[in-house]
């Protein structure tokens, strides 16, 4: 007979429970760990393809109404492809003077004739043509960029760091360009990239000065005043609500910097300052033509001449075309 084991005293803990299953429980298996499925991406919505779609087809439409810009966009496709393209097709000597054929009228072998060192003027104009329209559009998008940041920054932020940024370009603006052109050329060898500096150090402040004036008139509304609320990054508002809401002032401004800075590489060539020989600008061509125009080779002022004008007016007319999609796109916004 056994004997009976101790009682516990009333308030003392009781013997500790152990894991484990208990004697003459039945025994559950646990179920395998099923790996989880990663869910599918949702699928896109058709609807906004369809929306950009016509948002597009809206543009294109208000850009064709203004007939001077569709006539300026189809010449100046037409002059890219005569620049660009044009030299695979119509092959001629652009590296060595040739004399014996300087100053031809335009003929037969020489359809827009020949310059003072024999070049082929037609192929001189394509030649040309790529150097001025490159250096126009690096120019453009080089001085809009940077005068944008800058003006945006700016007007946003405001006090003291508003008054130094503005006094900087204060100064720029007060120094005249001929004098930087001149002190340029005079210190430095001209090349192609040393043009787009200079013309862009002098082209960026009008930019700046454009985008603060807008800067200054956003800052106050209430998408941005509400987005600040939230904490949102000062550059982070700078680059989503103010920047995107001036691009119709910016786009504009980008498109007459290209017909100005033409306008600035023909005047450089004056001074001195162009690419080196045997490339060649407009503008260089067009100083040649006036230096031989009294002795009756017309050719040589008026075909540089006409290409500088046209291109100037054409750039100028694709601007106002896209004035007119951005406004009207900012209107439909604020239905």
């Amino acid at each position: 007979m056994s004997e009976p084991g101790p009682v516990a005293e009333p308030g003392a803990p009781g013997p500790a429970l152990t894991a484990g299953p208990v004697a003459g429980s039945p025994v559950v298996a646990s179920a395998p760990s099923v790996p989880s499925v990663p869910s599918a991406p949702e699928p896109a919505d058709p609807r906004r393809g369809v929306l950009r779609w016509r948002r597009l087809a809206e543009d294109a439409r208000v850009f064709v109404e203004n007939r001077l810009a569709l006539v300026s966009l189809v010449f100046m496709v037409a002059i890219v492809l005569f620049c660009f393209l044009g030299p695979l097709f119509y092959k001629t000597n652009q590296t060595s003077a040739t004399l014996l054929n300087a100053n031809l009228a335009p003929s037969g072998p020489f359809p827009l004739g020949t310059d003072p060192e024999g070049f082929d003027m037609l192929g001189r104009l394509m030649l040309g043509g790529q150097s001025t329209l490159e250096v126009g559009l690096a120019v453009a998008v080089i001085s809009t960029a940077f005068g944008a940041l800058w003006g945006a920054v700016a007007g946003y932020v405001g006090g003291a760091v508003d008054s130094i940024l503005m006094r900087i370009v204060d100064t720029v603006l007060s120094i005249p360009f001929l004098f930087l052109a001149v002190l340029i050329a005079t210190l430095l060898t001209p090349s192609l990239w040393l043009i787009v500096v200079a013309v862009t150090a002098v082209s960026w402040p009008s930019t700046a000065r454009i985008v603060r004036g807008e800067t200054l008139t956003l800052r106050t509304r209430d998408y941005v005043t509400a987005a600040r609320g939230v904490g949102a990054w000062q550059l982070r508002l700078v680059g989503r609500h103010i920047l995107p809401n001036s691009i119709g002032s910016v786009i504009v401004n980008a498109t007459l910097k290209v017909a100005t800075a033409i306008l600035l590489l023909t005047s450089l060539a004056y001074l001195g300052l162009a690419v080196p020989p045997p490339a060649t600008t407009w503008g260089r061509m067009l100083k040649i033509g006036i230096t031989h125009l009294a002795d009756g080779y017309w050719w040589e002022l008026w075909l540089p001449g006409a290409a500088i004008v046209l291109t100037v007016i054409a750039v100028s007319g694709i601007g106002d075309g896209l004035y007119d999609v951005v406004v009207k796109r900012q209107a439909t916004q604020t239905k």
